[in-house]
């Protein structure tokens, strides 16, 4: 049976198909983020999937900001930006990685949290794994252990979870 979450999303969920380019469908979460009650329905299951696992959690921009933000502020937990690169000052450490149609560097400031620290790693949609399987790294490498990984949408023709190894993936839905 499909949780609230995850009615809303099979509910509100739009696509475009060839967006940004030719033979990519876009899925589009827009429409549930501006639901209320479907945004209220994403934070439950995510906070409450991963309750007591971690410390802190970790949005990829852009909309997993929205997601580690509403996490964050439920589950009462610090909040991390895993940004573009080129976007954040001081001491960073930076991860290049490849999308499905391209590739891109990913950056996290250094020092934020105490060594050891347990991070949830929060994103919209899982495709190939390039973008969560670099903030991984990026979290393994500033001293914090993933406490798992958190999506709203998995899109399991393009195998993405197979590149993000052991770690504990909660998708709301899957198609």
């Amino acid at each position: 049976m499909p949780t609230p979450a995850a009615t809303h999303v099979t509910t509100l969920l739009a696509s475009y198909p060839d967006f940004p380019q030719p033979g990519i469908l876009f899925r589009d979460l827009n429409p549930v983020f501006a639901d209320a009650a479907a945004f209220r329905a994403l934070i439950d299951e995510l906070a409450g999937r991963f309750a007591g696992e971690f410390d802190a959690v970790a949005g990829i921009e852009a909309r997993g900001f929205l997601l580690a933000a509403a996490v964050g502020y439920a589950a009462d937990v610090a909040v991390l930006a895993v940004r573009k690169g080129g976007k954040l000052p001081g001491a960073v450490l930076s991860e290049e990685y490849d999308l499905e149609y391209g590739s891109a560097c990913l950056e996290l400031e250094i020092g934020q949290l105490a060594a050891g620290s347990r991070v949830l790693v929060l994103d919209d949609v899982l495709a190939t794994g390039g973008t969560i399987a670099a903030t991984s790294r990026l979290i393994e490498r500033a001293g914090y252990a993933l406490a798992g990984v958190g999506v709203v949408l998995e899109l399991t023709e393009l195998a993405g979870r197979g590149r993000l190894g052991d770690a504990a993936v909660h998708a709301i839905v899957a198609l």
